[in-house]
């Protein structure tokens, strides 16, 4: 896996697990609890993980050595408003970990979709089901044609951050979209959300059972493996519209919140600033009308939301830029550049929150 430090092993003999379930298939065993796989150890991958972890669900987190040996050491050190706690988990720097796993999530960076693909490739159990929870529209297209079987895409709206080594900060919200024919069931376009307030109540109540694996998990074993961690989940027959609405507020925040350095509720009260994240987005919805992408709820509504309920969250762009890191950034503002390019449609705003960031990132790998 991209970031995998080669000759590691998951924790507690998970490597040895991984190496005798190669090539069966996840559903394999009636009586075998269904295993999850998280790809890209990082803040989004570390929160889910870490609260499936916690909630009783077999997990096996697969990141960059330093992440690793601090779980492996202490478990995964998870921080919320409810809870602060050292969860145990099964930790592994190598993709071959997935075997087995009857859902896998990859949260790697987009620029390393095709990498991470080419990995897991040859350890995937035949039944396993592939979720991307990434930034970006595109990433899940990108990893089927890897893989060569479906991948469903999901929406992700949290806020994360990592803490430092093996240490995730959950900031707000949580919730997942994901398609509601994963499996084969029937669309059931409109169900709602489990309430966000439920559901994180649920983190301290009694869990579900855990859905069994079989020949594989349909949309309704994934809402209910989640739900046993208090997790929302919302099955939708729009997930790429879903996308489209969160690319648009990645477009409108995450440049701005990096090039500012400051969080999401202290960035909008700057002069003209609230209006920069308007301006970005309606570029954004011309040219998701030009492709014909219907985006679901109030846009406009949404946009404004992201402030008020994550306040103190600095954006993915801000916080890779002060690790001095890559960004997603052409993969949010700058597909924006690339399709309004194709398409001729004008996005000036976009093309210089793209052309800031890029500069901002040859700075920092100076």
């Amino acid at each position: 896996m991209t970031g995998a430090a080669p000759g590691g092993d998951a924790r507690g003999g998970a490597g040895a697990d991984a190496r005798a379930n190669a090539g069966a298939d996840a559903g394999a065993g009636a009586g075998k609890a269904a295993r999850v796989a998280i790809v890209g150890a990082g803040a989004v991958g570390c929160y889910y993980g870490g609260v499936l972890a916690r909630a009783g669900v077999p997990v096996v987190l697969i990141g960059r050595p330093q992440h690793v040996d601090a779980m492996r050491r202490d478990g995964l050190r998870i921080a919320t408003a409810s809870f602060d706690e050292h969860v145990p988990v099964e930790a592994s720097t190598q993709a071959a970990a997935v075997a087995g796993a009857a859902l896998v999530l990859v949260c790697v960076k987009s620029p390393d979709t095709e990498a991470t693909g080419r990995d897991l490739a040859p350890h995937l159990a035949p039944g396993a089901r592939v979720l991307s929870l990434q930034n970006g529209v595109d990433n899940a297209a990108r990893l089927q044609a890897v893989l060569g079987r479906p991948v469903a895409p999901a929406v992700v709206y949290v806020a994360t951050e990592m803490g430092g080594p093996g240490h995730v900060r959950h900031m707000g919200r949580g919730e997942l979209v994901i398609p509601s024919d994963i499996g084969g069931a029937a669309s059931t376009e409109g169900v709602d959300a489990i309430d966000v307030a439920k559901a994180a109540a649920a983190l301290d109540a009694t869990p579900a059972p855990v859905p069994r694996a079989h020949a594989g998990l349909a949309s309704a074993d994934i809402v209910a493996l989640f739900a046993r961690a208090g997790v929302p989940v919302e099955l939708s027959g729009n997930v790429a519209g879903a996308l489209w609405g969160k690319l648009l507020l990645n477009c409108g925040y995450n440049a701005i919140s990096a090039i500012t350095d400051m969080p999401y509720g202290r960035m909008v009260t700057l002069p003209g600033i609230a209006r920069t994240v308007h301006d970005a987005v309606a570029e954004c919805l011309a040219v998701a009308a030009a492709l014909d992408v219907t985006i679901p709820g109030d846009v406009w509504a949404a946009v404004d939301r992201i402030a008020a309920s994550m306040p103190g969250q600095v954006s993915s762009t801000c916080q890779d830029l002060r690790r001095g890191k890559p960004t997603e950034i052409d993969h949010l503002n700058g597909y924006i550049v690339r399709q309004g390019d194709r398409l001729g449609i004008p996005v000036p705003l976009n093309r210089a929150l793209h052309a800031l960031v890029k500069a901002m990132e040859a700075r920092a790998a100076a």
